[in-house]
């Protein structure tokens, strides 16, 4: 229970922070709150990339496949593997889940793995077939 108040007091002290701006000082980032979503978005995506190469190597699947592969094609199907993953993560997480990640490092590791989870297949299937 105190997580999810902590949760909620942190958004919004995020949405209460995005009304002000950033000021003359970096035009380009709009706001505070901008700035912090983008900063963990791309946290998270790292993570989700990290995650995803685990994954496939214990996948049998791709021991087979890789067997016959150099490691700059290994390389190079990972890449397009996990970036698939980490482009569609944002679309598979809500503000609360990103704020509860923010605050428990055990919540953070379990939306990691069920994010990879919920796209690893799709990805790997389109970036095979094509």
């Amino acid at each position: 229970m105190k997580k999810i108040l902590l949760s909620s007091a942190m958004l919004a002290t995020f949405a209460l922070a995005g009304c002000t701006t950033t000021g003359g000082v970096n035009n380009n980032t709009g706001n505070a709150i901008g700035t912090a979503n983008e900063i963990g978005m791309n946290v998270f995506k790292a993570a989700v990339d990290n995650q995803c190469r685990i994954e496939i190597e214990k996948q049998s699947a791709w021991r087979i496949a890789s067997a016959a592969m150099t490691d700059a094609q290994q390389e190079a199907i990972q890449s397009k593997v996990c970036g698939c993953v980490s482009e569609q993560a944002p679309q598979q997480v809500t503000l609360v889940d990103m704020g509860n990640a923010a605050i428990d490092p055990a919540y953070r590791a379990q939306l990691v793995t069920r994010v990879v989870a919920k796209s690893l297949q799709s990805c790997y299937g389109s970036i095979v077939q094509s």
